[in-house]
């Protein structure tokens, strides 16, 4: 089975930056699923405020099914940091790994 990893990058109002940092380290540590191998955040090194979300999945599988938990904390937190993000910055990305060790 091939290893999914889902992106969201955006760019972060510069206003918002301190408190999305505040929220995002709180997200960092509380996201967790069946099936995530990891979920990082990344900072683009030469823009400013353009952040990327990182998730590792062990498959498809886990991918698919990851939309599906619910969790209030979390729903709370996303809310948060959308009101956060600056509009039609966001862009989302689905790799599935080519070839499996």
């Amino acid at each position: 089975m091939s290893r999914v990893i889902f992106t969201i990058e955006y760019e972060v109002k510069p206003e918002k930056r301190d408190e999305y940092l505040t929220i995002a380290k709180e997200l960092k540590n509380i996201v967790k699923a069946e099936g995530l191998d990891e979920y990082t955040i990344f900072e683009n090194c030469k823009k400013t405020n353009v952040f990327e979300e990182k998730y590792f999945f062990v498959d498809e599988q886990a991918y698919e099914e990851f939309d599906d938990i619910e969790d209030e904390r979390i729903d709370i937190l996303t809310n948060k940091l959308s009101d956060m993000i600056k509009e039609t910055t966001t862009k989302y990305s689905v790799m599935k790994e080519v070839f499996e060790i």
